[in-house]
């Protein structure tokens, strides 16, 4: 009998009964007013008049008014690089030990986050919340009493100066409360491997030693490491290594294109769970499971204050960035069905700085929210208005069509004869015709998207489809940046990196058919 799973299972019930849900607007009041009062001495603080806001009668619409949006670039040379010269009292009392590595889906790592302690406590607060949501998604109680996997970057910070660097994903596992780390796998010393094909392939020769019950990280690696430990140990699926495994917390990107894919690693149902962590913050986490979604909910009173943009043409400039005079609406006034790019502060000193998300909400009541893509994503070059979660659709829809799996796949406007077209790159091992494919996806945008089908009356004149193997994809990525963590693949590609995309992968085909 699992007694001790019984007991984590009654106080998780227990604390679930006494937990309020669906925090309402009252919540971002409080973290609004919490934040200034906490960064009201700061450099930042004193510059924008904190003290002012906080004594003025409406805080959120002063707040609004009188600190700009910021995106990385601006709030880096107005702000964090004196915090990475030494400086304290910045944009948060005192200084952070830590900077969060960005994670983004272009270039090699170049942006460095602030990560206070509060930011640590707020994120372990969040997954505590996670932890006790699961009562909703009838665990057995055996289930508590299981190991973990998470697999993220390396925990082996790298020291620059005063600061200890890395990605979130490894500094907050390098911070794990020492209760947990009897449940954490694959334990300290193998998550300080740095490279990401050596620590999969200890995991893989560890992993008979190991009783996991719930699985976690990025979907495109998990889905690696899962076949690397099938292959290695000579299964059929992963279940017959791990009989008890249940769940897999996927997060950083949305999870639905990666389903199908996963199901085939598997020997039985699973239970699949959405979370939302970025290097900025634990943002949203699906509290409760869905038939047919995995909505988020915000989490909305532990540290972030939200504020959305309209996420509309008209406020983004030409590189995607969201304009400085864009509309902005609260917590309170958003609605349901609209994209908005996302704006947050934090208890790390990040003041109404865009994230570069684009959220919808599908619930307000309970503040549930699913990601919708990039802000520089969004792929509008001659009017098609196309967002990642319009895309997503369309190709969930492709593979139920074609009985096909596409575990990634990447898109860019690009100039032929003078003319406009969409090439779309699929990764899959599954060939079919391309031109059949082109036409499926172009039909399916224009059903899904009214500009779309206007663009396509003018100024877009052609849809192109190649399709190619996953493993150029794992490859780009490992080309730009390190494998593994929080390394996402873009969706949307710019005309002059979409050449340099080509230019890869023809090369990678090339050296395939040598071999």
């Amino acid at each position: 009998m699992a007694v001790l799973g019984n007991l984590i299972k009654t106080a998780i019930d227990i604390r679930d009964k006494f937990t309020n849900d669906y925090p309402d607007a009252e919540a971002q009041h409080q973290t609004l007013k919490k934040l200034l009062e906490t960064a009201k001495d700061t450099a930042f603080g004193k510059h924008y008049h904190f003290e002012e806001i906080l004594a003025s009668n409406n805080m959120e619409k002063a707040f609004a008014e009188r600190v700009p949006l910021h995106n990385y670039n601006k709030i880096q040379s107005e702000w964090w690089h004196k915090i990475q010269e030494g400086e304290e009292n910045i944009t948060w009392p005192g200084k952070p030990n830590y900077l969060a590595l960005s994670s983004g889906t272009t270039g090699s790592h170049s942006k460095r986050i602030p990560v206070t302690d509060e930011m640590l406590e707020s994120i372990r607060k969040a997954a505590i919340l996670q932890i006790t949501s699961m009562p909703h998604f009838d665990m057995p109680a055996e289930f508590y009493e299981k190991e973990i996997m998470m697999l993220g970057s390396s925990t082996d910070l790298t020291k620059n100066g005063e600061f200890e660097e890395g990605e979130i994903s490894g500094i907050s596992a390098s911070n794990i409360p020492f209760w947990f780390k009897g449940y954490y796998k694959p334990g300290d010393q193998i998550s300080k491997i740095e490279d990401w094909d050596e620590r999969v392939q200890k995991i893989a020769e560890n992993a008979s030693n190991w009783d996991i019950g719930a699985i976690s990280g990025i979907p495109s690696w998990i889905e690696l490491m899962l076949k690397k430990v099938i292959e290695h140990n000579n299964l059929n699926n992963i279940h017959e290594i791990w009989p008890n495994l249940a769940a897999y917390t996927s997060g950083g990107v949305a999870f639905e294109p990666y389903r199908k894919n996963f199901d085939l690693l598997m020997g039985k149902p699973m239970i699949y769970i959405d979370t939302y962590l970025a290097s900025e913050g634990f943002i949203a986490l699906q509290t409760r499971p869905q038939s047919h979604s995995m909505d988020m909910r915000l989490v909305t009173g532990n540290g972030i204050y939200f504020e959305f943009v309209p996420f509309e043409p008209q406020y983004l400039d030409e590189t995607g960035e969201v304009k400085t005079d864009a509309p902005i609406v609260t917590l309170d006034e958003a609605e349901e069905d609209k994209d908005y790019a996302l704006v947050i502060s934090t208890v790390a000193g990040t003041w109404r700085y865009l994230i570069g998300d684009t959220i919808k909400f599908t619930d307000k009541s309970k503040q549930e929210i699913v990601i919708t893509g990039r802000t520089k994503h969004f792929l509008n070059v001659v009017g098609s208005q196309l967002s990642v979660d319009k895309m997503n659709t369309a190709i969930s829809a492709i593979e139920d069509k074609y009985n096909m799996t596409i575990q990634e796949f990447t898109v860019a406007a690009i100039r032929e004869n003078g003319d406009y077209i969409h090439k779309w790159y699929l990764g899959s091992d599954h060939k079919q015709d391309t031109e059949s494919l082109a036409q499926a996806i172009d039909e399916e945008l224009k059903n899904r998207n009214k500009n779309y089908g206007v663009a396509r009356s003018k100024a877009l004149t052609g849809v192109q489809v190649e399709v190619i193997a996953p493993e150029i994809f794992h490859a780009w990525s490992e080309s730009k940046k390190k494998k593994g963590g929080q390394v996402k693949m873009p969706r949307v590609m710019k005309e002059e990196e979409f050449a340099e995309w080509e230019i890869f992968v023809k090369e990678k085909q090339m050296s395939v058919s040598q071999a």
